[in-house]
């Protein structure tokens, strides 16, 4: 695993405009360890942002205020989508139709501009004001202290769960991890791994670039990207029969009724959702309604407490019992 000074200055300055590449690989080594996103806004500040804070950033270094920052310019932004996009936009269309792009290594370069519509979809994005290069970092062994709350062992399965945190908070993170362990079969399994599907909507469980993970996911595990989450459910489902089915961010009527057939067939659900509290979950129709008739039987609820990824409580779904809990130290 390669650190994330490494990660930064190797994989990602690269696709970054000359000018800010050179400002980035300049950077000290304990602000560039920590660093989250690296945000490029046409004729703004170049910003930094990490779990809590962010920093501006001038030619020699951080500053401490935004008129002494370097400003993008309209050249910045040219070559910076030169680059990310190998100088063929025509080949990106489809990914900058969806509003970003990902480059090796797995990370997600988010994009904003102006939104070409036809038919009341947006067909594509042009005259791109914004970048959002978001660091891809695989922290092994997330799910480990939660894989065992999460495994049936009287019948050997994974129990159907929902992970809920606020945003930045950890769950693509945890569920990367716990794609891995359950694939590998490591740890609390106790036995060979299980084969896992995971659905990568927004290319972020994964990370992957050309189809191919950049993350490790597990040498069992089968990866639709950029696949909307119901269909991909489905065709999981249909043709390459996983024992377990992951997949990020739910909450669309489509993905419940997948998520319905998934169950109903016997594979487990391991999915997220944004949120901060079971009130706030059981708010939305579709999440309320997959709560009150006990689809998940396991609920993980992160935070941003003490880090991205904070595990504050497992829950069991049906009951609703609490089987770890944060402030008491464990079950």
């Amino acid at each position: 695993m390669h650190n994330p000074g490494y990660i930064i200055k190797k994989q990602i300055c690269q696709y970054l405009a000359p000018r800010v590449r050179m400002i980035i690989q300049k950077l000290p080594y304990d602000l560039i360890t920590k660093t989250e996103e690296i945000r490029l806004r046409h004729s703004r500040p170049l910003i930094l942002y990490w779990a809590g804070g962010e920093s501006y950033l001038g030619v020699t270094g951080p500053v401490s205020m935004a008129k002494e920052a370097y400003i993008v310019t309209g050249e910045d932004m040219e070559n910076t989508l030169e680059l990310i996009s190998s100088y063929s936009l025509y080949a990106y269309e489809e990914e900058i139709r969806q509003g970003y792009l990902t480059i090796p290594g797995g990370h997600r370069v988010g994009l904003a501009g102006r939104a070409v519509v036809e038919n009341g979809k947006i067909k594509i994005l042009r005259d791109i004001t914004s970048f959002n290069f978001r660091v891809a970092r695989q922290i092994k062994g997330a799910g480990e202290k939660v894989l065992p709350f999460l495994y049936d062992r009287r019948v050997g399965r994974i129990y159907h769960t929902l992970i809920i945190s606020p945003p930045q908070g950890g769950k693509t993170t945890l569920l990367r991890d716990l794609a891995r362990l359950i694939s590998e079969g490591v740890g609390i399994l106790g036995k060979g791994g299980q084969k896992v599907g995971i659905v990568d909507e927004r290319s972020e469980i994964a990370g992957c670039f050309q189809g191919v993970p950049q993350l490790d996911v597990g040498l069992r595990t089968d990866v639709l990207d950029a696949c909307p989450k119901a269909e991909g459910m489905m065709l999981m489902l249909r043709s390459l029969s996983p024992q377990v089915i992951i997949t990020d961010e739910i909450g669309r009527d489509d993905d419940a009724r997948a998520i319905e057939d998934a169950v109903h067939a016997g594979v487990s659900v391991i999915a997220s959702a944004h949120g901060s509290s079971m009130d706030e979950i059981c708010q939305r129709p579709v999440l309320g309604m997959l709560l009150e008739n006990n689809y998940f039987e396991r609920l993980v609820f992160l935070s941003n407490s003490r880090g991205p990824g904070t595990l504050e409580m497992i829950v069991e779904g049906e009951r609703g019992l609490p089987l770890y809990s944060a402030r008491s130290g464990g079950e």
